[in-house]
C-alpha cells in the first residue's frame, strides 16, 4: 500500500527502491485499485507530461480528484481560502505522489542539493522569499496568490509587531518581517539545516488567473507598469490603453515571451520561487486544504493557542471552478499548451492535474 506519513502533508524523501506496495488500503483492510490515480502517478513518475503536451492529449487521461474544484470548497473556523473537501484516501495518495515525484525529480544528478548550488540569481530569489521566525524556529517560503498575506500577518503577530491577525489594515509586505536573504551565509545555512520549513502551493492555472484578475483588474500600479506594455506589444493599435483592459490571452502571450527568472513574483512558477529541490521542506500545504494544513503548521511550530488562521478578507474575489472553466475555454488552446512547459514542475511536483481544454469539456 502507499506508505502513510506520520502527519498530513509531511514531506518525505522517498527511497527509490520500489519496496513499497502500490495500492492504498481501503476500508476494512482490503485494497482499492484506482486506475485513474495509478495512471496519473505513472505519468508523473515517468515525466510523460511534456510528451502529452506535444501530442495534444492532455485531457485524455483523467486525473484523480486530488484537489476539490474551486467553488466546492468549504471553510471551517474562518481562514483565507481553502476547504477541507479531500478525503483521507485521496489525500494519502496526493502525499505519496508528491513525495515520490519530488524524490525522483530532485534525485536527478543535475538538480541542486542546496541553495549554494543554485546560480546567484536563483539563490537570491528563493532567499528573499524565505521568511524567518527565530523565536519559533521556522522558515516559510511565501508564494504570492497562495494566502501569503495571511501568513505574513501571522508572522507579525508571532513577533509582536501586530496585535491580532484580524486587524484591518493594508498589508506592508516588507516591514516587520525577517528575510533569510538578509542574513550572513553561515546564519542562512544554520537555519536551513535546523529550522522547520514549510510552503503552501496552489493549482498553477488557478494561481495565474487569480494574479491576472487582481493585478490587471484592481491594481493601478500593475496596470501602468505591466498592462500598458502588454497591450502595446500584443494588440494592434493598442498604444492608447491605460493598461486596465489587458485580456487573459494577452497576459498568457506575455508570459510565453517572458524569461522565467525575470518574471514578477505573482506569476513566477512556485518551483523558481521556493526551489523545493535545493530546500528540503518539511511540509507542503495545499491551498485547497488551507484551514486544515494551516492549523497543522500552527500546532507544529507551537504557536500560542489564541493565534488562528485569518478570516478571508470581505473584498476577496475567489477563483471558482466556473470562472477558471470560462477563461480557459475562451482562450486559444495553442496558448495554454505552449505555456504549460514553463509551469510543468509546479503541475508535476505538487500533483496538480493539467487543465482540461478539450472541445467536449468546454461545451459543458
Amino acid at each position: 500500500m502507499f506508505p502513510r506519513p506520520s502527519f498530513p502533508g509531511e514531506v518525505r524523501r522517498a527511497a527509490a527502491s520500489g519496496r513499497s506496495r502500490s495500492r492504498p488500503r481501503g476500508a476494512g483492510g482490503g485494497t482499492v485499485l484506482l486506475p485513474s490515480m495509478l495512471m496519473f502517478g505513472v505519468i508523473l513518475a515517468s515525466s510523460g507530461l511534456l510528451l502529452m503536451i506535444e501530442k495534444g492529449i492532455l485531457a485524455e487521461v483523467k486525473p484523480p480528484p486530488l484537489h476539490p474544484a474551486a467553488g466546492e470548497l468549504s471553510r471551517r473556523g474562518g481562514g483565507g481560502g481553502g476547504g477541507e473537501a479531500l478525503g483521507d484516501l485521496d489525500y494519502e495518495v496526493l502525499r505519496d505522489i508528491r513525495n515520490r515525484t519530488i524524490s525522483a525529480v530532485c534525485g536527478q544528478r543535475a538538480m541542486p542539493r542546496s541553495v549554494w548550488e543554485l546560480p546567484a540569481g536563483q539563490r537570491r530569489t528563493v532567499l528573499r522569499h524565505l521568511l524567518v521566525s527565530d523565536k519559533y524556529r521556522f522558515l516559510y517560503c511565501y508564494v504570492p496568490k497562495v494566502a501569503c498575506s495571511n501568513w505574513k500577518r501571522i508572522l507579525k503577530v508571532l513577533d509582536g509587531a501586530l496585535e491580532s491577525v484580524d486587524i484591518k489594515l493594508k498589508m506592508d509586505h516588507k516591514s516587520d518581517l525577517v528575510f533569510l536573504g538578509d542574513m550572513k551565509p553561515d546564519e542562512i545555512s544554520y537555519r536551513l539545516k535546523n529550522y522547520y520549513k514549510f510552503i503552501f502551493v496552489r493549482n498553477p492555472m488557478e494561481r495565474l488567473l487569480s494574479a491576472y484578475r487582481n493585478k490587471f483588474g484592481e491594481i493601478k500600479e500593475y496596470q501602468q507598469k505591466y498592462g500598458v506594455e502588454i497591450v502595446r506589444r500584443y494588440r494592434k493599435n493598442g498604444g492608447n490603453s491605460a493598461g486596465d483592459d489587458v485580456t487573459f490571452s494577452e497576459f498568457l502571450r506575455y508570459l510565453l515571451d517572458e524569461e522565467v527568472e525575470r518574471m514578477n513574483e505573482h506569476w513566477m512558477p512556485i518551483y523558481n520561487l521556493c526551489q523545493p529541490c535545493a530546500v528540503r521542506y518539511d511540509f507542503i500545504g495545499s491551498y485547497e486544504r488551507l484551514n486544515t494544513d494551516a492549523n497543522y503548521v500552527l500546532e507544529k511550530i507551537q504557536s500560542p493557542s489564541f493565534i488562528r488562521f485569518p478570516e478571508r478578507q470581505s473584498w476577496y474575489k475567489p477563483v471558482t471552478a466556473e470562472t477558471l472553466h470560462y477563461y480557459l475555454c475562451n482562450t486559444q488552446r495553442r496558448l495554454i499548451k505552449e505555456l504549460l512547459p514553463k509551469y510543468i514542475l509546479d503541475f508535476s511536483l505538487f500533483a496538480y492535474p493539467l487543465p482540461n481544454i478539450t472541445s467536449e469539456f468546454c461545451r459543458q
